[in-house]
């Protein structure tokens, strides 16, 4: 019984992490393609009036849920692994009641503020005054739906989160559209307001997927089906709310640090690209390269340890609350196993054909160089996703903020100097990217080896490094070969994109680097595939 248990949970960390990685691409393409036609529809000035009015509405989020979701999930986790459902939903009722309030606070300060914004020259210009008034209300939604999603996935079903993420898309992309087109004749300002009211359609379409999933968890409460075995002693609403202050606040302030260094990069790389001899337009351009190129290629390729890292936080919280350490030891170590196997190709790919698809992806194969070099940043911050996610679910959710705020002083300082050296130029603020994740990285796995006893698995990273050299080596002399034989740059970019994860795959397997229970852990399809590798002789016990 105990050992089926066992296999049970990393079963549903890998569910979840499978479900929100599949949205997770689906809303990227639907984003991508959004943006494209977006862009023919706007143009340059319509979606320059849209962007001014953004990160406004970005930071009104931020501080309206303050990562009340981490914590509404941490404590709901807790209260579910000792059956007390109606602490989970008391946990709920009081952080909705607060979101409720900050939501609609921030909600109405962007409304009624847009105004002073325009007239204070914080927005220069006055015709984002239209997408600020059309943002305001998707603060509020928002708010609303980050707290439901935050409550379900306490109880480890990331399947509400991921179908709510595809809808929200898919209604926020249709009435961006929708409205920007229509309202195009009446001035390009009114259209850029229209696409800027997609983000509460998406907001509401979410929200509603979000609210059917709630009513059937209560459904299956009231049914027995999550029923407590004894009268629980409730937890005071006053503990309540202080617990999530204090889980919350210290993820608000990470969330917020984000876009602070994205700053800071604005402040320093272009200056100092100057000093090293460029003209003010070729900084420009440079920079263009890594924060619009590389940086979300980097993010692209973490797209399933992003998803990793939100499915482990209710998970080690559950393991934490029933004061299991072993159990939080091994789900870390699962996790960081499964980041291994999956960014290191990732980093090996993006330097052997960073210029390539800079060129297939961004029409720009200058980005190839900054690409190549901000590949290494693919692992490190696999490492910084999911140590972030492993330290917030055993509730120390201030040390990843501590140790962000020490790298981004890291990566000030190499941006300065580095940035400023002719031989470097934009490819040392690459670096001193990479040196900024790979210190918050390093700073949080110390902190996740000390409470847990976390060690790191060497035999199987030189297993990954391995297999990721053969394929790395394999695409670049066939994507050489294939460019000499007359095919095309794009075609023969795609074609090896696609042969390197059956080469990376089919290595690793060769070298011992996946298992059987690697395999059959792999949801839905694991037992079959791994039974199929086993008579192949390819998968050992």
């Amino acid at each position: 019984m105990k050992q089926q248990e066992k296999k049970r949970k990393p079963n549903r960390l890998l569910q979840g992490t499978l479900v929100l990685t599949v949205a997770g691409i689906v809303v990227k393409v639907i984003g991508s393609l959004n943006w494209i036609i977006l862009s023919r529809v706007l143009g340059g000035e319509g979606i320059g009036l849209y962007q001014m009015a953004f990160p406004i509405y970005l930071l009104a989020l931020s501080l309206s849920s303050a990562g009340i979701p981490v914590a509404i999930s941490i404590i709901t986790a807790e209260k579910v692994a000792f059956q007390d459902y109606r602490g989970a939903n008391r946990v709920f009722y009081l952080s909705l009641s607060i979101l409720i309030v900050t939501g609609l606070a921030l909600s109405t300060l962007v409304y009624f503020g847009a105004s002073w914004l325009i007239d204070y020259r914080v927005i220069r210009d006055p015709r984002a005054y239209y997408a600020l008034l059309a943002l305001a209300p998707a603060v509020f939604l928002v708010t609303l739906l980050s707290s439901f999603r935050g409550y379900l996935q306490g109880w480890q079903n990331m399947t509400p989160t991921a179908v709510s993420q595809i809808v929200e898309q898919l209604f926020r992309v249709g009435a961006m559209l929708l409205f920007a087109i229509w309202l195009l004749p009446k001035g390009i300002e009114y259209a850029a307001g229209g696409a800027s009211m997609g983000a509460g359609a998406g907001a509401a379409a979410g929200l509603c997927v979000l609210l059917y999933y709630y009513w059937r968890l209560q459904r299956k409460c009231k049914q027995g089906v999550h029923t407590e075995p004894i009268k629980r002693e409730q937890e005071a609403a006053g503990s309540i709310v202080r617990r999530i202050v204090v889980l919350a606040l210290p993820v608000s302030l990470a969330s917020i640090m984000l876009p602070m260094v994205a700053n800071l990069d604005l402040l320093i790389v272009p200056v100092r690209l100057e000093v090293a001899g460029y003209t003010v337009e070729r900084a420009t351009e440079l920079y263009g390269y890594l924060t619009g190129m590389g940086v979300p290629l980097v993010n692209l390729a973490t797209v399933i340890t992003a998803a990793l890292a939100t499915s482990i936080v209710p998970a080690v919280s559950e393991a934490k609350a029933m004061g299991n350490i072993g159990q939080i030891r091994e789900r870390a170590a699962s996790a960081m196993r499964l980041g291994n196997i999956v960014t290191i190709p990732a980093v090996a790919g993006l330097w052997v054909l960073g210029t390539p698809i800079a060129a297939f992806i961004y029409h720009a194969p200058q980005a190839g160089e900054v690409v190549k070099v901000l590949s290494f940043g693919v692992y490190l911050l696999g490492i910084h996703q999911v140590t972030t996610g492993v330290l917030q679910g055993m509730g120390y959710t201030v040390l990843p903020v501590l140790n962000m705020g020490i790298a981004a002083a890291v990566k000030v300082l190499l941006n300065w100097n580095l940035t400023a050296m002719p031989s470097l130029g934009i490819q040392g603020s690459g670096w001193a990217t990479n040196a900024d994740i790979g210190v918050a990285a390093l700073l949080n796995l110390y902190f996740v080896a000390k409470y847990t006893g976390l060690r790191m698995d060497w035999q199987g990273l030189w297993k990954c490094v391995l297999a990721a050299s053969v394929m790395g080596a394999s695409i670049d002399v066939i994507y050489q070969f294939m460019v000499a034989g007359g095919v095309s740059d794009a075609i023969a970019t795609f074609g090896v994109m696609c042969l390197a994860a059956v080469i990376y795959g089919a290595v690793l397997l060769l070298l011992g680097g996946l298992t059987d229970r690697d395999i059959s852990r792999i949801p839905f399809l694991g037992a079959k595939l791994s039974q199929l590798l086993t008579r192949l002789g390819l998968l050992r016990t």
